[in-house]
């Protein structure tokens, strides 16, 4: 089984800050790091280290070939990613409080040039039952999620960033949803704030054939499918950085899954590598390998 991650690759600009700036406000940075990020990518690092047989599709610039490095590092297959002379790479400007929380603004640039052609091609390379996994940070979504789902591909969605292009989606194709309790809201398209067992039961109702993973930060996470429903706690450590914290999540849920672990153990599988992922700065270089999760456990 392979697994195919088609998605942003990003150039992460790391600012430490004392707090995230305000309107109107001029703040000092007391750092600025360089490191490779996107979410397609570090969801890509992230099954990759977690031993699953992982591609990764999307387009980056020249400035950003130096990612092709350090996925290729991180064992993920990358003969499919485009590089374009006429575009920079997409990259986030991201702000770390002393808390260790982030908050970021993404410039989409080469990731906003996927065609359809060049979905064709990839697709083409992958056989029923393999897995894709997707976010929100690349164009050419709903041409993707119609083709994978003729050639009979497990879908899976992390919805992020959610927007209108998302909820336009044809939903019912996906076989997995993984979100955060915000997410949730905004695909139940509810305004309301809702606990997340009450998120969990609407979510239920929306996409009854669908498998999800609700993931409430510091808490834990929910799985939920048509017959089973339970909680994952989170392990409690000193977070530096929470940037690769769902990313790591994801990846490692899905690479479990695939290596033939039920959920619970999936589950908790993930949760054991976010909390270590949290622990380190930086979004792909932070994720830890198969060896050092299992060793913590």
């Amino acid at each position: 089984m392979k697994a195919l991650v088609f998605g942003s690759l990003n150039i992460d600009y790391f600012y430490g800050v004392d707090h995230f700036v305000q309107k109107g406000e001029t703040i000092s940075s007391t750092s600025l790091e360089v490191y490779s990020g996107g979410k397609g990518l570090n969801q890509a690092t992230a099954l990759a280290k977690a031993g699953a047989n992982v591609y990764q599709a999307g387009c980056i610039g020249k400035d950003g070939l130096f990612l092709l490095d350090e996925l290729r590092a991180a064992k993920v297959k990358t003969e499919l990613i485009a590089v374009l002379d006429d575009v920079r790479s997409g990259n986030a400007i991201i702000q770390n409080d002393k808390e260790g929380d982030n908050c970021i603004l993404l410039y989409g640039g080469a990731n906003r040039s996927i065609t359809k052609a060049y979905v064709d091609d990839v697709l083409a390379l992958f056989d029923p039952g393999d897995v894709i996994l997707l976010q929100n940070e690349i164009n050419e979504m709903a041409y993707i999620v119609e083709k994978a789902k003729e050639k009979g591909l497990i879908l899976i969605l992390n919805p992020s960033p959610l927007d209108e292009d998302v909820l336009n989606l044809p939903l019912e194709y996906f076989d997995y949803f993984i979100l955060n309790e915000i997410e949730a809201s905004q695909i139940l398209e509810n305004d309301q704030e809702m606990e997340a067992e009450a998120l969990l039961d609407s979510l239920t109702q929306k996409f009854p054939k669908a498998k999800l993973v609700l993931t409430v930060g510091s808490k834990g996470s929910y799985y939920a499918d048509e017959t089973t429903r339970f909680f994952q706690k989170a392990y409690k450590v000193n977070a530096v950085d929470t940037t690769a914290a769902g990313d790591t999540f994801t990846g490692y849920f899905i690479a479990s899954l695939m290596a033939g672990k039920n959920v619970t153990q999936a589950m908790n599988i993930a949760a054991k590598a976010s909390s270590i992922t949290v622990q380190s700065k930086g979004a792909a270089p932070s994720i830890p390998v198969i060896e050092t999760v299992l060793e913590e456990m």
